[in-house]
């Protein structure tokens, strides 16, 4: 999916918050990554897969 010179992490990778946004909508709260990834404010993701990724800072509070 990703066209950049350097290509950006995949949907899987543990980094892939880190890919290049191409459509952001702040009054909404999220934003589209170029590898599909959609990630919310409030620290949650959604895969292209149709995975929840729950926000990290509650799975760190309860680890």
């Amino acid at each position: 999916m990703c066209a950049h010179v350097r290509s950006c992490p995949t949907a899987t990778a543990d980094d892939r918050v880190l890919a290049v946004p191409v459509s952001q909508h702040p009054e909404q709260g999220w934003t589209l990554l170029c590898n599909g990834v959609v990630v919310f404010d409030d620290d949650g993701e959604l895969l292209p897969d149709g995975q929840v990724v729950l926000d990290r800072r509650w799975q760190l509070a309860t680890a």
